[in-house]
């Protein structure tokens, strides 16, 4: 009877997983992705061009922001005048209000002007209605020759 009690014990479960084949595969896994990566291209975006459109608009409404964070509004030909934020959605719609057509607005920002600002006046004009916005940027060609911003439109 002894030789039975031994037998049974040697035959119990083991409750461990063996971790050696899931780490096999694993590492497999892993060499596949390293070695196909480098072969999948980025995705390629068709980004819009800058200056593309058939004539420049006769008018245009400029907001400028400036390192200090200051709003300037400038309308047409018209110079730049200082505005506060809450009232630069109103003065925009009265100023669009008395063409046929509404001018487009276009937002020149110093570089060193925290996005937030920029967000802020955006989302400002939009509340306003103001459906023509755009961003004002500088292309790389212009840059050297020129300082002159080139409007933007955005969604």
């Amino acid at each position: 009877m002894p030789m039975m009690v031994s037998r049974a014990r040697g035959r119990r479960a083991i409750n461990e997983i063996n971790m050696v084949p899931f780490i096999d595969v694993m590492l497999v896994l892993l060499i596949i992705f390293m070695v196909t990566a480098p072969l999948i291209a980025p995705s390629v975006i068709d980004l819009p061009r800058v200056g593309k459109a058939a004539s420049a608009p006769p008018s245009v409404i400029v907001v400028n922001i400036d390192k200090a964070e200051a709003l300037q509004l400038k309308l047409g030909d018209q110079a730049a005048q200082a505005i506060a934020l809450p009232k630069l959605g109103a003065a925009v719609k009265a100023a669009q209000a008395g063409a046929s057509a509404p001018s487009p607005v276009v937002i020149a920002a110093d570089k060193s002007v925290r996005y937030e600002v920029v967000v802020k006046v955006m989302d400002s004009l939009q509340r306003a209605g103001v459906q023509r916005l755009g961003l004002s940027v500088q292309t790389s060609a212009s840059a050297s020759t020129s300082a002159s911003p080139s409007p933007t439109s955005t969604p």
